[in-house]
């Protein structure tokens, strides 16, 4: 996963089994926070290494860009990445740029969002809500 430092704005790789920890910037050493903004999951590749690598728990959300819905969800998962930033991550698939793994999960509707542990998929949520009731179904 790339993390931009916030103090030179260098790009640097955090292992996906990282993301929990703070992390140092490869060429200022400034200290690189935990994840605390949504990913967005660019390829397949990235997704499985996501979601098996992840020493904490992943929760992804399905989401396309002409869904109501899911512009509405956008700033709760953000509010929810940001909340709980080292206990969980949060990622996006886009399920119009990667519809394999939409189909793999059974995508019916959009935005659900599907929590992984170890690899696992653990919980699913279907529909907009805010943060914290996300966040209470997930017991986080």
């Amino acid at each position: 996963m790339i993390r931009k430092c916030p103090t030179c704005g260098t790009k640097n790789r955090i292992p996906a089994g990282r993301l929990d920890q703070q992390a140092t910037c490869g060429k200022c050493k400034t200290p690189i926070s935990p994840m605390d903004t949504p990913i967005e999951i660019a390829s397949v590749g990235m997704f499985e290494e996501l979601i098996t690598s992840s020493s904490i728990p992943v929760l992804v959300a399905f989401w396309a860009a002409w869904c109501g819905p899911c512009k509405a969800m956008a700033p709760e998962l953000a509010k929810l990445a940001r909340v709980e930033a080292g206990r969980v991550v949060v990622a996006k698939v886009d399920t119009e740029s990667l519809p394999q793994i939409a189909a793999r999960f059974s995508i019916q509707g959009i935005p659900t969002m599907l929590l992984f542990r170890e690899g696992r998929l653990v919980h699913r949520i279907v529909g907009a809500q805010p943060a914290s009731q996300v966040a209470s179904q997930l017991g986080l």
